[in-house]
């Protein structure tokens, strides 16, 4: 396995790329430490695939450079680099029996066919494949196929990275748990760097120890999915990641104080280093979570507008100041009566300014 590092990626589809839509990648400085597990998240468009592409080597970058383990390899073959790539769709040899499919890599390496026969074996087993190694791949739904995918990934163990491009895509909804449980056991047994492409947070936030979230070609935030559900370091983030998203409110500083509306919030942030960028024109919001607001008698006054339960909770649509916003409320809480006037507080620590769209002050680096 190995350490990747992207210094400056860029890329553009366009000849001659001028406007900042032309890019789809937009400056990439990235760390991926070897045997750590990541997961590349984001929005269809956003650049995911085109980065996994150029890792890989099925794409070539406008500009930057890519490293393993501190060597170039940039103008380096998909085979040189020595990657497994597991696409959204299986790739399979169907007249090829399940056995034949996974040790095809090995055989291909010269292996020894004992070596061969108990690195198959170990995997299959892993991916309750057993039992169909001596079935033809045609034979095997969706899932098992998928499943010959994941396991001709990792039944190499000499490669530097697994990287897999939305590959629960085409899996039935009631197995793509079972999958991910397994592929998350799978790393842990074997240590390999993983990077998991994926737009379902949930995917992310469950397979992986460190998310890399893109919006428009830019990483926006990377870090635990811890990091970025309490402390967004973007809008955008925010937005993103939860269910559901973050609230965000126009804000404005009057008398040293930050207002929604009428509205005086409390919040930790030095107002005093926002007022400059603010005069110049910089758009000034709050930001936080559902989870993060709680009705109580000692809040500021807010109209309930309607509570939807949707199992172990609930989700309060309130509004403050004609500004609409979303309270988590667990089941077994109390609405106040009457609705129309219940009262709301912010925790203040959990309670984020952003200065167009960033958050201030920033994150340490």
């Amino acid at each position: 396995m190995a350490q990747i590092v992207l210094e400056n990626l860029t890329h553009s589809y366009v000849p001659n790329p001028q406007a900042d839509e032309d890019w789809a990648l937009k400056g990439i400085d990235l760390v991926w430490e070897d045997g750590g597990s990541y997961a590349l998240l984001g929005p269809s468009g956003c650049g995911k695939s085109t980065l996994l592409n150029i890792i890989s080597g099925l794409l070539s970058p406008t500009g930057g450079r890519i490293l393993f383990d501190g060597e170039d390899v940039s103008a380096l073959s998909p085979v040189g680099r020595n990657i497994a790539q597991i696409f959204q769709f299986p790739v399979v040899y169907d007249t090829m029996t399940v056995f034949q499919n996974l040790a095809f890599p090995l055989r291909n390496r010269g292996l020894d066919e004992s070596a061969v026969e108990a690195r198959v074996r170990e995997v299959a087993d892993m991916l309750e494949l057993g039992p169909t190694l001596e079935r033809r791949a045609h034979r095997l739904g969706a899932d098992g196929k998928q499943k010959i995918s994941l396991g001709r990934g990792l039944v190499r163990s000499d490669v530097n990275v697994i990287m897999l491009d939305e590959p629960l895509t085409v899996i039935d909804p009631h197995l793509k748990w079972q999958l991910r449980s397994k592929l998350k056991q799978l790393h842990q047994r074997f240590g390999f760097t993983m990077i998991y492409v994926t737009h379902d947070q949930t995917e992310a936030l469950t397979l992986a120890d460190r998310i890399v979230l893109l919006h428009q070609g830019r990483v926006v935030q990377s870090g635990s999915p811890e990091a970025l559900f309490e402390r967004p370091e973007h809008t955008f983030v925010g937005h993103f990641i939860g269910s559901p998203g973050m609230n965000r409110f126009p804000a404005a500083i009057r008398d040293n104080a930050l207002h929604i509306g009428r509205q005086q919030i409390p919040v930790d942030a030095d107002l005093s280093a926002i007022i400059p960028a603010v005069e110049r024109g910089a758009t000034l919001e709050v930001g936080v979570r559902p989870e993060h607001i709680r009705l109580c008698a000692d809040g500021f006054p807010v109209e309930v507008r309607k509570v939807s339960d949707v199992g172990r909770y609930r989700i309060v649509e309130a509004q403050l100041h004609g500004i609409a916003f979303k309270i988590y409320l667990p089941e077994s809480a109390r609405l106040p009566a009457p609705v129309a006037g219940a009262r709301a507080a912010f925790e203040r620590a959990r309670t984020h300014v952003y200065v167009d769209g960033w958050l201030h002050p920033p994150a340490a680096s």
